[in-house]
Protein backbone atom coordinates (compact mmCIF):
# COMPACT_ATOMS: atom_id res chain seq x y z
CA UNK A 1 0.00 0.00 0.00
CA UNK A 2 1.16 2.87 -1.13
CA UNK A 3 2.47 5.69 1.56
CA UNK A 4 1.34 9.17 0.75
CA UNK A 5 3.84 10.47 3.13
CA UNK A 6 7.03 9.48 1.77
CA UNK A 7 5.75 10.11 -1.96
CA UNK A 8 8.10 12.88 -2.40
CA UNK A 9 11.27 11.23 -1.34
CA UNK A 10 10.72 8.69 -3.55
CA UNK A 11 12.89 8.56 -7.12
CA UNK A 12 11.58 7.67 -10.23
CA UNK A 13 11.82 3.93 -11.04
CA UNK A 14 14.51 3.05 -13.27
CA UNK A 15 14.83 0.20 -15.70
CA UNK A 16 16.49 -3.09 -14.36
CA UNK A 17 19.28 -3.01 -16.54
CA UNK A 18 21.44 0.10 -17.95
CA UNK A 19 20.17 1.61 -21.86
CA UNK A 20 23.93 0.33 -22.98
CA UNK A 21 23.00 -3.13 -21.66
CA UNK A 22 19.56 -3.27 -23.60
CA UNK A 23 21.32 -1.87 -26.92
CA UNK A 24 23.59 -4.96 -26.57
CA UNK A 25 20.89 -7.50 -25.89
CA UNK A 26 18.93 -6.43 -29.03
CA UNK A 27 22.31 -5.89 -31.61
CA UNK A 28 22.88 -9.66 -30.18
CA UNK A 29 19.10 -10.75 -31.04
CA UNK A 30 19.28 -9.69 -34.38
CA UNK A 31 22.34 -11.34 -35.40
CA UNK A 32 22.38 -14.52 -33.41
CA UNK A 33 20.58 -17.67 -35.11
CA UNK A 34 18.75 -18.12 -32.14
CA UNK A 35 15.98 -15.79 -32.66
CA UNK A 36 13.28 -18.34 -34.00
CA UNK A 37 14.22 -20.67 -31.01
CA UNK A 38 13.61 -18.09 -28.47
CA UNK A 39 10.05 -17.47 -29.87
CA UNK A 40 9.46 -21.42 -30.00
CA UNK A 41 10.21 -21.42 -26.18
CA UNK A 42 8.14 -18.20 -25.11
CA UNK A 43 5.09 -19.68 -27.10
CA UNK A 44 5.20 -23.08 -25.22
CA UNK A 45 5.91 -21.39 -22.19
CA UNK A 46 2.65 -19.18 -22.51
CA UNK A 47 0.65 -22.52 -23.68
CA UNK A 48 1.85 -23.96 -20.79
CA UNK A 49 0.52 -21.17 -18.19
CA UNK A 50 -2.58 -20.73 -19.82
CA UNK A 51 -3.78 -24.00 -20.03
CA UNK A 52 -7.07 -24.31 -18.03
CA UNK A 53 -7.95 -25.82 -15.02
CA UNK A 54 -11.09 -28.05 -13.46
CA UNK A 55 -10.54 -26.49 -10.29
CA UNK A 56 -8.48 -23.71 -8.30
CA UNK A 57 -4.97 -24.10 -8.10
CA UNK A 58 -3.47 -22.88 -4.98
CA UNK A 59 0.27 -21.90 -4.81
CA UNK A 60 2.35 -21.19 -1.51
CA UNK A 61 5.48 -18.81 -1.75
CA UNK A 62 7.44 -19.08 1.62
CA UNK A 63 10.90 -18.96 2.73
CA UNK A 64 13.02 -19.44 5.39
CA UNK A 65 13.90 -15.89 6.48
CA UNK A 66 12.90 -12.47 5.60
CA UNK A 67 15.06 -10.61 3.11
CA UNK A 68 14.45 -13.45 0.60
CA UNK A 69 12.42 -12.04 -2.05
CA UNK A 70 9.49 -13.88 -0.83
CA UNK A 71 7.04 -11.03 -1.28
CA UNK A 72 8.85 -9.85 -4.42
CA UNK A 73 8.49 -13.57 -6.05
CA UNK A 74 4.48 -13.59 -4.71
CA UNK A 75 3.89 -10.66 -6.73
CA UNK A 76 5.79 -11.44 -10.04
CA UNK A 77 4.10 -14.99 -10.30
CA UNK A 78 0.77 -13.13 -9.38
CA UNK A 79 1.15 -10.53 -12.24
CA UNK A 80 2.16 -13.29 -14.59
CA UNK A 81 -0.34 -15.49 -14.19
CA UNK A 82 -2.99 -12.41 -14.74
CA UNK A 83 -0.71 -11.46 -17.93
CA UNK A 84 -1.35 -14.65 -19.42
CA UNK A 85 -4.16 -16.40 -17.91
CA UNK A 86 -8.49 -15.84 -19.25
CA UNK A 87 -9.60 -16.27 -15.44
CA UNK A 88 -9.09 -13.97 -12.85
CA UNK A 89 -6.22 -14.68 -10.52
CA UNK A 90 -6.11 -14.08 -6.73
CA UNK A 91 -3.10 -13.26 -4.89
CA UNK A 92 -3.11 -13.92 -1.22
CA UNK A 93 -1.27 -12.48 1.86
CA UNK A 94 -0.75 -14.64 4.76
CA UNK A 95 2.10 -12.59 6.55
CA UNK A 96 0.25 -10.40 9.09
CA UNK A 97 3.26 -8.91 9.96
CA UNK A 98 3.15 -5.49 7.90
CA UNK A 99 4.35 -6.97 4.88
CA UNK A 100 5.32 -6.04 1.81
CA UNK A 101 3.21 -7.31 -0.92
CA UNK A 102 0.41 -4.60 -1.15
CA UNK A 103 3.05 -1.88 -1.62
CA UNK A 104 5.10 -4.46 -4.38
CA UNK A 105 1.69 -4.70 -6.44
CA UNK A 106 0.87 -0.87 -6.75
CA UNK A 107 -2.05 -1.17 -4.06
CA UNK A 108 -3.27 2.16 -3.25
CA UNK A 109 -5.85 1.44 -0.60
CA UNK A 110 -6.83 -1.83 1.05
CA UNK A 111 -10.19 -2.67 3.01
CA UNK A 112 -11.19 -6.01 4.00
CA UNK A 113 -8.26 -8.42 5.05
CA UNK A 114 -7.45 -12.18 4.70
CA UNK A 115 -9.21 -12.42 8.63
CA UNK A 116 -11.89 -10.22 7.62
CA UNK A 117 -12.94 -12.65 4.44
CA UNK A 118 -13.77 -15.57 6.86
CA UNK A 119 -16.18 -14.10 8.45
CA UNK A 120 -18.31 -13.07 4.99
CA UNK A 121 -17.90 -15.53 1.92
CA UNK A 122 -20.58 -17.50 2.01
CA UNK A 123 -21.32 -20.37 -1.02
CA UNK A 124 -23.95 -18.56 -2.86
CA UNK A 125 -22.10 -15.49 -3.38
CA UNK A 126 -21.11 -14.65 -6.83
CA UNK A 127 -17.97 -13.61 -8.13
CA UNK A 128 -18.80 -9.97 -8.63
CA UNK A 129 -19.67 -10.32 -4.18
CA UNK A 130 -16.34 -11.64 -3.72
CA UNK A 131 -14.77 -9.27 -5.42
CA UNK A 132 -16.33 -6.37 -3.74
CA UNK A 133 -14.19 -6.93 -0.44
CA UNK A 134 -10.88 -7.48 -2.68
CA UNK A 135 -8.31 -5.11 -3.53
CA UNK A 136 -8.24 -4.42 -7.92
CA UNK A 137 -4.99 -5.26 -9.98
CA UNK A 138 -4.07 -4.46 -13.15
CA UNK A 139 -5.72 -7.38 -15.42
CA UNK A 140 -7.95 -9.79 -14.03
CA UNK A 141 -6.22 -9.87 -10.54
CA UNK A 142 -7.34 -9.46 -7.37
CA UNK A 143 -5.85 -8.74 -3.76
CA UNK A 144 -6.57 -9.72 -0.22
CA UNK A 145 -4.07 -8.65 2.29
CA UNK A 146 -3.01 -9.76 5.40
CA UNK A 147 -3.60 -6.52 7.49
CA UNK A 148 -4.42 -2.70 6.95
CA UNK A 149 -0.89 -1.59 8.09
CA UNK A 150 -1.56 -2.09 11.43
CA UNK A 151 0.84 -3.87 13.94
CA UNK A 152 -0.27 -6.91 15.85
CA UNK A 153 -3.17 -8.06 13.33
CA UNK A 154 -3.53 -12.25 13.71
CA UNK A 155 -3.94 -15.05 11.24
CA UNK A 156 -4.03 -18.45 12.75
CA UNK A 157 -4.22 -21.56 10.65
CA UNK A 158 -8.33 -22.02 11.03
CA UNK A 159 -8.92 -18.65 9.81
CA UNK A 160 -6.79 -19.25 6.95
CA UNK A 161 -8.15 -22.73 5.95
CA UNK A 162 -11.76 -20.84 6.31
CA UNK A 163 -10.72 -18.55 4.01
CA UNK A 164 -9.00 -20.34 1.09
CA UNK A 165 -11.65 -23.33 1.05
CA UNK A 166 -14.39 -20.17 0.72
CA UNK A 167 -12.55 -18.33 -1.98
CA UNK A 168 -10.68 -21.40 -4.35
CA UNK A 169 -13.89 -21.78 -6.63
CA UNK A 170 -13.89 -18.28 -7.31
CA UNK A 171 -10.22 -18.23 -8.97
CA UNK A 172 -8.11 -20.09 -11.46
CA UNK A 173 -5.41 -19.43 -9.61
CA UNK A 174 -4.16 -18.35 -6.22
CA UNK A 175 -1.00 -17.37 -5.19
CA UNK A 176 -0.24 -16.91 -1.13
CA UNK A 177 2.24 -15.17 0.19
CA UNK A 178 3.01 -16.74 3.57
CA UNK A 179 4.90 -16.64 6.73
CA UNK A 180 8.48 -17.97 7.05
CA UNK A 181 8.74 -21.37 7.86
CA UNK A 182 8.25 -22.73 9.79
CA UNK A 183 5.41 -20.86 11.21
CA UNK A 184 2.21 -21.96 11.57
CA UNK A 185 -0.05 -21.03 8.76
CA UNK A 186 3.20 -21.11 6.76
CA UNK A 187 3.37 -24.91 7.30
CA UNK A 188 -0.20 -25.63 6.80
CA UNK A 189 -0.37 -23.36 3.10
CA UNK A 190 3.03 -25.34 2.17
CA UNK A 191 1.12 -28.69 3.17
CA UNK A 192 -2.22 -28.02 1.20
CA UNK A 193 -1.57 -26.06 -1.85
CA UNK A 194 -0.88 -28.31 -5.19
CA UNK A 195 2.24 -26.22 -5.70
CA UNK A 196 5.09 -24.16 -3.42
CA UNK A 197 7.68 -22.12 -4.05
CA UNK A 198 10.63 -21.59 -1.63
CA UNK A 199 12.98 -18.51 -1.89
CA UNK A 200 15.85 -18.28 -0.75
CA UNK A 201 19.06 -15.46 -1.10
CA UNK A 202 21.44 -16.42 -3.14
CA UNK A 203 24.55 -16.56 -0.68
CA UNK A 204 26.17 -19.24 1.38
CA UNK A 205 24.09 -18.89 3.78
CA UNK A 206 21.20 -18.76 1.96
CA UNK A 207 21.59 -22.05 0.41
CA UNK A 208 22.94 -23.52 3.30
CA UNK A 209 19.80 -22.98 4.97
CA UNK A 210 17.69 -23.87 2.18
CA UNK A 211 19.15 -26.78 1.60
CA UNK A 212 18.68 -27.87 5.62
CA UNK A 213 14.76 -26.97 4.84
CA UNK A 214 14.83 -29.04 1.90
CA UNK A 215 16.15 -32.23 3.95
CA UNK A 216 13.21 -31.93 6.15
CA UNK A 217 10.74 -31.73 3.37
CA UNK A 218 11.99 -35.18 1.99
CA UNK A 219 10.65 -36.99 5.42
CA UNK A 220 7.42 -35.63 4.10
CA UNK A 221 4.98 -37.02 1.87
CA UNK A 222 6.43 -37.65 -1.18
CA UNK A 223 4.07 -35.15 -3.30
CA UNK A 224 5.72 -31.96 -1.17
CA UNK A 225 8.96 -32.26 -2.25
CA UNK A 226 7.89 -33.55 -6.02
CA UNK A 227 5.57 -30.06 -6.30
CA UNK A 228 8.07 -27.70 -5.26
CA UNK A 229 10.63 -25.14 -6.97
CA UNK A 230 13.23 -23.28 -5.35
CA UNK A 231 14.10 -19.31 -6.56
CA UNK A 232 17.33 -18.19 -5.86
CA UNK A 233 17.39 -14.62 -5.89
CA UNK A 234 20.33 -12.44 -6.20
CA UNK A 235 20.41 -8.68 -4.25
CA UNK A 236 23.28 -7.39 -5.65
CA UNK A 237 25.02 -7.51 -9.49
CA UNK A 238 28.09 -9.39 -8.51
CA UNK A 239 27.00 -12.34 -6.20
CA UNK A 240 30.13 -14.31 -4.33
CA UNK A 241 28.50 -17.28 -5.00
CA UNK A 242 28.23 -19.93 -7.75
CA UNK A 243 24.88 -19.87 -8.38
CA UNK A 244 25.08 -22.75 -10.96
CA UNK A 245 26.75 -24.69 -8.57
CA UNK A 246 24.63 -23.79 -5.62
CA UNK A 247 21.19 -24.72 -7.67
CA UNK A 248 22.66 -28.25 -8.95
CA UNK A 249 23.34 -28.78 -5.37
CA UNK A 250 19.63 -27.84 -3.99
CA UNK A 251 18.50 -29.88 -7.31
CA UNK A 252 19.81 -33.08 -5.86
CA UNK A 253 17.15 -32.92 -3.11
CA UNK A 254 14.82 -33.59 -5.58
CA UNK A 255 13.46 -29.97 -6.14
CA UNK A 256 13.42 -27.65 -9.49
CA UNK A 257 15.60 -24.51 -8.93
CA UNK A 258 15.41 -21.30 -10.70
CA UNK A 259 17.41 -17.95 -10.40
CA UNK A 260 15.95 -14.77 -10.12
CA UNK A 261 18.81 -12.51 -11.49
CA UNK A 262 19.49 -8.97 -9.99
CA UNK A 263 17.44 -6.48 -11.31
CA UNK A 264 18.02 -2.75 -10.53
CA UNK A 265 14.40 -2.33 -10.96
CA UNK A 266 13.12 -5.10 -8.27
CA UNK A 267 16.44 -4.42 -5.83
CA UNK A 268 14.94 -0.65 -5.49
CA UNK A 269 11.61 -1.28 -3.85
CA UNK A 270 8.30 0.11 -4.51
CA UNK A 271 5.47 -0.96 -7.18
CA UNK A 272 6.92 -3.89 -9.54
CA UNK A 273 6.27 -2.19 -13.28
CA UNK A 274 6.57 -5.39 -15.62
CA UNK A 275 7.58 -2.92 -18.38
CA UNK A 276 10.67 -2.09 -16.33
CA UNK A 277 11.92 -5.13 -15.70
CA UNK A 278 15.11 -6.82 -17.23
CA UNK A 279 14.53 -9.18 -19.87
CA UNK A 280 16.96 -11.58 -18.04
CA UNK A 281 14.73 -11.21 -15.12
CA UNK A 282 11.35 -11.16 -17.27
CA UNK A 283 12.34 -14.32 -18.99
CA UNK A 284 13.25 -16.00 -15.75
CA UNK A 285 9.79 -14.94 -13.88
CA UNK A 286 7.55 -16.50 -16.90
CA UNK A 287 9.70 -20.21 -16.94
CA UNK A 288 9.64 -20.75 -12.96
CA UNK A 289 6.03 -19.32 -13.25
CA UNK A 290 5.44 -21.91 -15.94
CA UNK A 291 6.91 -25.03 -14.35
CA UNK A 292 4.97 -24.24 -10.62
CA UNK A 293 1.87 -23.86 -12.55
CA UNK A 294 3.18 -27.47 -14.37
CA UNK A 295 3.34 -28.84 -11.06
CA UNK A 296 0.21 -27.52 -9.51
CA UNK A 297 -1.98 -29.32 -12.25
CA UNK A 298 -0.42 -32.92 -11.08
CA UNK A 299 -1.73 -32.52 -7.61
CA UNK A 300 -5.64 -33.06 -7.09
Amino acid sequence: MADEHLAGAVRRPQHGESRTARIVRTVRRIVSSSAAREVADATRTAETLQQPVTTGRQIAVTSIRGGAGKSTVAALLGTTYAHYRQDPVLIVEADPSLGSLPLRLGAEHVRWTTADIADIVEPQMSLLDVTGYLTRLPGDAWLLPASQGQIGAMLDSTTYGRVMVALRRYFGVTVVDCETLPAEVARVAVSASQARVLTAPATPEGVSSTRTVLEWMRGLPPHVIAGTVVVLTEATPHARLDVDGAARSLASTGVSVHVLPYDRHLAAGGPIRTDLLAEPTRQSVTRFAADVFQMSLRRH
